[in-house]
Parts: C-alpha cells; structure tokens; sequence
C-alpha cells in the first residue's frame, strides 16, 4: 500500500476511483483477462476494499469482524501490483490532460479511468439532522461509530426510513435489545422497490420482533441537549419520541460531481452507454453512479444500487479495455438479511401490472412474482432459494406469457415454464 506525498504526481494505466465492489472487481478483473499496465485504485476510505453491504447487518452486530468482510486480504493488492491511495477523495478532472487532482493536494494522472465513486448518503433536510448521535450508513467509520454509541449505552434508536437499510438496522438493533422506533413517510415500507404482500410481511414481521413502526409519517426535526447530543426526533404530528440515536436511511446521491464537472453527460448520475463509456474519451463509470439503458427495464435509463450491478459492471468495463466490447446485459438481483429472513430478488419490478402470491406468508416462505403485460419481470423470494434460482433462469431465458394458475401453485417448479 502506498503512503501518498502531497508533491508526486502518479501515473496509472487504469485509474480506478472508489474502492468497493465495483472498483475493486474492476481491477481484479483486469488482471484475470491479463492486463499487464499498472493499475492505481483511489479511495476515501482508509481501509483496503471491503463489503458494504454487512455494514447494515453482520458487521453491525458484530457477527462478521472486518477481516470477513474485506474483498480480498490486504496482501493481495500488493501481490497484483495494484496500487492503493487510500484516505483521498478526487476533487476535480482534467480530461484533456488526463489528469485527477486529490483532496490531499496529489495527482494522479491516467490512460484509462473508471469512476466507481457509489454515492453519498442523502442528508436529513430538518433542524438539528448534525447532532452528534445521527448516522448514516456508508462506510466502515459510520458502522463503527453507530457500533461505539451501542458500547457506551445507546439503547433507544429512531431509524429515518423504510428501505432496506432502514429495515437492516433496525432488524439488528432489535436483536441487540435496543428499542427502535422506524419512521417512514409513504403509506407503507419499501414502497419503491417491492408490492403490497412483501410490505405488508415485513410491516408484520419488524412489529412482531417489537419495532414500532410509524407509516406516513414524517420528521419535522432531531432534538438534542445542551451539550449538543440527540435526545429525541419531534414528528410532523408534533409528537417527540425520545432516543439515544437515530439512523438515516433514505436514500444515497451519486457521487459525480467531478464528472460532471468535467464535462460528462448525467442527471441523476453520470450517463453511460453499453459499454459503461461516459460521454468523456477514455473514462468509463459503474455501479451505483451509472445511469445506462438497462434490458430488464425496458430499456429505460436506470441507476441499479446493487452489488450484482456494480461486480458485472466492472467486468464489462475490464473486457472493453482489453479489447472485448460486449454490452452490458446482466439480470439485477438484490438481497436483505433481516432477522432469520432471507429475501432475494430476481430482475426488476419497475411498471408491474400484476403480481402473485406464490405460498403462504404466514409460513414465512413464499414468493411474489410480479408480471407486466402477463408476462414475468420479477420475484420477490423470502426463504424460498429454489425459487430464487430457478426465477433467475426464467428470466434470462426470455420467458413469455405464462398462466397465472401455474405461477400462484408452488407445486409447480418455476423450471418447468420455461
């Protein structure tokens, strides 16, 4: 690993910047199809590559130590002669010159760039969101902050949102005895991403295991002592519930600023084309940050958050460079550890017209299958892995109209439609 100076100006053949799933498989991928060049991989993080998704679940409850969660064992990098700036943020881009200037003062300068920079968490907008007490999940400081408030005694915690980071954390405070109180703004929980049946199990499941669940409800502000510490959330129904932390889940803002400053085409995000080229020569972006025309969306321009988008984006962008241009055209798939719940979802529900319940939710193992047009386009599978599998496969296959009989019976194999 290399200290970085302030004065050096460093060159990289690939210069990767961000250092989770999608730029750390980028540059493993790179050497696997026998990139020989020197790669350098930029990083805000002080920690070598490591998982994001345990930060809200077993690393948070101490069940995975950081060793478990790293990508690859530190020595790796140096043993692929990949090398890592850690501690850094990029500030700006020149692309004429092919240059990137570093928060510390460093430049890096490149042939060929690929931007994994994720995104930020999106800020609480109301009074009192900077206290000491509030977090969000984003990297492993955030995690362990959260985890030394727990040490010290917090033991009563509003969690800001009802996605699955909120549901992942505040799945894990409960098992560590901590009360929770979730506030989520829209009529029901992960609204945005899955139907009414999965909602509804997992409104049941978290007031089951003593979540106190607020449905359309919103924050009006964090309250706090004299010393500057939170001591409660007043809701927009004027009521204050009292806490020792609060957790924000709501969403992330991808991190472009200096693409886009730099001239690259994007809204929301930083636009790509099939091969996950930005509208700048020579500079690639994946995962999160990446808005691309996705097959399994209609083509609709799309940003995936996902681990899945991000590991099958870095290795389009390593097959590009190497000379092998094929497009990017890999099935989504997410999953949510919460409880003894394990949800996986297959493809992308976005426009469903219909959905099916396949098995009973009062089993804890079922599935949604959500159609458009009488046709498939995802499934929502809680404890049930066959499925799963087998839903992945149904989709890649292209499947057409199927009977809705046949997809609601679970006795019926999802191989057997294809």
């Amino acid at each position: 690993m290399t200290s970085t100076n302030q004065q050096a100006v460093v060159h990289g053949d690939v210069v990767i910047v961000g250092t989770g799933h999608g730029g750390a498989q980028a540059a493993i991928a790179l050497r696997q199809h026998g990139h020989e060049g020197s790669i350098v991989m930029i990083g805000r993080d002080d920690a070598p590559p490591y998982e994001r998704p345990p930060l809200s679940k077993e690393y948070l409850a101490g069940d995975k130590g950081f060793e478990r969660i790293m990508i690859r064992p530190e020595k790796f990098w140096a043993e692929k002669n990949i090398d890592l700036r850690l501690g850094a943020a990029v500030t700006a881009i020149d692309p004429a010159r092919r240059t990137l200037t570093l928060s510390d003062g460093a430049r890096v300068t490149y042939r060929k760039l690929i931007w994994s920079g994720g995104g930020d968490p999106r800020r609480l907008p109301v009074p009192g969101a900077v206290l000491p007490g509030v977090f969000y999940v984003r990297d492993k400081r955030d995690a362990d902050a959260m985890m030394q408030a727990l040490a010290d005694g917090a033991r009563r915690a509003v969690v800001i949102g009802g996605g699955y980071i909120g549901l992942e954390a505040a799945a894990v405070l409960r098992k560590l005895g901590c009360e929770v109180v979730l506030v989520e703004m829209l009529p029901r929980l992960l609204a945005r991403v899955a139907g009414e049946a999965l909602s509804d199990f997992y409104a049941a499941e978290h007031r089951r295991q003593g979540v106190d669940i607020r449905l359309s409800t919103g924050v009006h502000s964090v309250l706090g002592e004299a010393a500057g510490r939170v001591t409660g959330v007043r809701l927009d129904t004027g009521e204050e519930v009292p806490c020792d932390m609060v957790i924000v889940g709501i969403g992330i803002v991808p991190a472009v600023a200096p693409l886009i400053a730099a001239g690259a085409a994007g809204s929301n995000g930083v636009d790509v084309d099939f091969c996950c080229r930005t509208t700048l020569d020579d500079v690639y972006a994946i995962g999160d940050c990446a808005a691309h025309a996705n097959p399994y969306a209609g083509n609709a321009v799309i940003r995936l958050e996902s681990v899945q988008n991000a590991h099958d984006m870095a290795n389009t962008v390593a097959r590009a460079i190497m000379g092998e241009k094929e497009a990017y055209n890999a099935l989504p798939w997410f999953w949510s550890n919460q409880y003894d719940l394990k949800l996986q979802t297959a493809g992308l529900s976005l426009g469903y017209d219909q959905t099916i319940l396949r098995g009973d939710p009062e089993s804890r193992k079922f599935t949604v299958v959500y159609l458009r047009n009488g046709v498939p386009i995802a499934f929502d599978c809680v404890g049930t892995m066959k499925d799963y599998v087998q839903a992945r496969k149904l989709l890649e296959s292209g499947c057409g109209r199927i009977d809705p009989a046949l997809l609601a019976d679970p006795e019926v194999a999802l191989k057997d439609l294809m």
